[in-house]
């Protein structure tokens, strides 16, 4: 197929992936929110409870990361860094893992982020939330919003290879084999 004929029809795939995220955040919308426990998570500071994450703001995103262990967690994590400040203005951010807060702080360091983390070792929050099945811990995000005294949980997806959340994916879709057997790193060479 010409280029410029693969252009035009790549450009109506796009206009379609645009309308269903339309309809995706309509429905959105609809969702009923569930009531969520005002969990207690452990940080360097002291236990710190899911209502205190949201400081002044009234939505709360907690993203689900699988610890220092996981090089693709490290990927998604590395990328909110440079949004962090974007995703602020509008509401709170969270990384909770499974690792203590003090792991969670030396990695943190070493990778140069700016986000709050807290661990959730000694909770059931990842497995409430959908995010610990068979033992393991899975990666995703939840939105939470205050109602009142309460909090509430209104969204929430898995994160993977080729997802919306992590850039890198839709760069490496522009390139003709894709992201091939492309694999995250902690360093590269």
């Amino acid at each position: 197929m010409q280029y410029q004929d693969t252009s035009e029809r790549l450009t109506q795939y796009r206009r379609q992936i645009s309308d269903l995220r339309g309809k995706i955040r309509e429905l959105q919308q609809s969702a009923e929110p569930q009531a969520v426990t005002d969990y207690t998570f452990a940080t360097p500071d002291g236990p710190v409870r899911l209502s205190q994450l949201f400081g002044d703001k009234a939505s709360l995103f907690v993203i689900h990361n699988m610890g220092a262990g996981c090089p693709y967690c490290t990927l998604w994590a590395d990328g909110f860094n440079g949004l962090l400040p974007h995703i602020e203005n509008r509401a709170a951010f969270v990384v909770a893992s499974p690792d203590d807060p003090q792991a969670q702080e030396k990695f943190k360091a070493s990778r140069g982020w700016r986000f709050r983390m807290v661990s959730h070792r000694d909770s059931t929050f990842a497995a409430d939330m959908g995010y610990r099945r068979d033992g393991g811990w899975l990666p995703g995000v939840s939105v939470f919003k205050r109602q009142g005294e309460k909090v509430v949980r209104v969204a929430d997806t898995s994160f993977g290879p080729g997802d919306d959340f992590c850039s890198i994916w839709h760069f490496f879709d522009l390139l003709p084999e894709g992201a091939a057997d492309w694999r995250p790193k902690y360093k590269y060479q």
